[in-house]
C-alpha cells in the first residue's frame, strides 16, 4: 500500500508539473492525464503479474505493465530536470542577469521533454528487442601459456527468460554464440525471472549451445528470487555446468586453464550454505595456472583479487539499461560495464545480453562478448 501511495504521488507530480503545461488543446492534456492515471494503476501489475495462473493474461500485463514502467521512468527523470532548469532560470531571472518569458519556458520545456521520452521509449524498445551486438575484447594475462594465446570465451549475461522475453528470443542469441565458435561459453547469471514450471521450455535452446570446452554458469540474484536449486538442476540436465564456489581445470593444447565460478553475492540471503566465496573456488588449483572467475556482480572483485584470480567476468548492471540510470550503478557496484584493472584483477563486466522489466535499452546496448586470450605485453 505505501508503495502504491508513493507511485500515485509521483504520477501526480508529473501530471502537475509536466502535462499540465503541454502547450495543445484541453484533449491533449486530458489524453495525458489518462495515461498517467492507467500507469499509476498498472504499475504494481509489474512486480505482481508472477502471480497471475493464466499464462496468456500473465504475460500480456506484463508486458504492457512493464512497457509503461519505462515510459513513466523516463517521464519522471525528464520533469525533475525541467523543474530544475526553471528553478535555475528563475534563479538567473531574479539576479536581472536574463530575461525570461516563463509562460513560453514552461511550455515549450513541456514539449522537449515529451519528445524526449518518446525518442527514449521507441527507440529504447526497438533496441532491447533486437539481437544483442558480438563486442570483441582482447584481455592481456601476464604469465599466459603460448597455447592458451588466442583462447576464445563467449559471454552472455542477464537475459532475464521471462514474461517478454521467450525461447525465440533465446534461440536468437545461442545462434549467435555458436557462430563464434568458442573455446567455452560462460553464462553470468540473471539467466531467468520465473520457475522451472513457467520457463522451462523456453529455456530448451541453452542444449544447442555449442563450445569446445563446454558452456559453464554461476548463479545470479534472479535465480535465487526465481528457485535457485530447481534451476540448477534444470540447467544441468541442459548440458551446462553450474559453479558453486568451484573451479574446473580445462586443459587446451596441452595447457592447463582454471575457470572458477562462485555463487551470487547476495546468495547467502537466501540459502546459508551457498554463501559466496571465491577463496572455496579457487581452493586446490595449480599456483601457475591462469585463472579465470565468473561472478555475477562486479562486487566480488575485491575478494576475487585477494583469492589470487586473474580476471574475472560479470554481470548484474546492465549498463543502466536506458538513461539515465547508469548513473546511479555507481552507488552499488564498483563498475558500471566494459573492462577495468585492480591491481592484479582484469574484471569485465557485460552490459548484458537481454534486459530487466521495461523492453527498454537506450545508451547502453546489450551484448554478447566474445573475450580473447592474449599474453601481456
Amino acid at each position: 500500500m505505501t508503495v502504491t501511495i508513493l507511485v500515485a504521488l509521483l504520477h501526480y507530480y508529473v501530471g502537475i508539473r509536466l502535462i499540465s503545461h503541454l502547450p495543445w488543446a484541453s484533449w491533449v492534456q486530458f489524453a495525458g492525464w489518462t495515461f498517467l492515471g492507467i500507469s499509476a494503476l498498472l504499475q504494481p501489475m509489474a512486480l505482481l503479474a508472477r502471480g497471475i495462473r493464466h499464462a496468456a493474461v500473465r504475460d500480456a500485463g506484463s508486458w504492457i505493465a512493464m512497457t509503461m514502467m519505462g515510459v513513466f521512468s523516463s517521464l519522471l527523470v525528464l520533469t525533475v530536470l525541467r523543474d530544475l532548469l526553471l528553478l535555475a532560470t528563475a534563479g538567473l531571472h531574479a539576479l536581472a542577469w536574463v530575461r525570461v518569458d516563463f509562460a513560453a519556458l514552461e511550455k515549450n520545456s513541456a514539449l522537449f521533454a515529451i519528445a524526449v521520452v518518446l525518442v527514449i521509449s521507441v527507440a529504447g524498445f526497438f533496441n532491447a528487442r533486437k539481437l544483442a551486438r558480438v563486442v570483441r575484447v582482447e584481455i592481456p594475462l601476464r604469465n599466459l601459456p603460448a597455447r592458451l594465446h588466442g583462447f576464445r570465451i563467449v559471454q552472455i549475461s542477464d537475459i532475464h527468460v521471462g514474461p517478454t522475453i521467450k525461447q525465440g528470443y533465446l534461440s536468437r542469441i545461442v545462434n549467435q554464440v555458436n557462430a563464434l565458435e568458442a573455446d567455452l561459453v560462460a553464462i553470468t547469471g540473471d539467466l531467468v525471472d520465473g520457475r522451472v514450471h513457467e520457463l522451462s521450455q523456453h529455456t530448451q535452446p541453452l542444449a544447442q549451445l555449442n563450445a569446445r570446452h563446454g558452456s559453464f554458469f554461476v548463479t545470479g540474484n534472479h535465480e535465487y528470487y526465481s528457485g535457485a536449486l530447481e534451476w540448477i538442476q534444470e540447467l544441468e540436465r541442459l548440458g551446462i555446468r553450474v559453479l558453486l564456489n568451484e573451479h574446473v581445470q580445462l586443459t587446451h593444447d596441452s595447457a592447463t586453464l582454471v575457470l572458477g565460478g562462485i555463487t551470487d553475492y547476495s546468495a547467502e540471503a537466501f540459502y546459508g550454505h551457498h554463501r559466496s566465496d571465491p577463496q572455496a573456488a579457487i581452493a586446490g588449483a595449480p599456483a601457475d595456472a591462469p585463472k579465470i572467475l565468473l561472478a555475477h556482480q562486479p562486487r566480488s572483485a575485491q575478494a576475487a583479487e585477494a583469492a589470487g584470480f586473474d580476471l574475472q567476468l560479470s554481470g548484474h548492471t546492465h549498463g543502466g539499461q536506458f538513461w539515465p540510470w547508469k548513473y546511479f550503478v555507481p552507488l552499488q557496484q564498483p563498475y558500471v560495464a566494459g573492462l577495468h584493472r585492480l591491481e592484479d584483477l582484469w574484471i569485465y563486466v557485460s552490459r548484458g545480453t537481454g534486459y530487466w522489466g521495461p523492453p527498454n535499452r537506450f545508451g547502453s546496448p546489450s551484448e554478447i562478448t566474445c573475450l580473447t586470450l592474449v599474453a601481456a605485453q
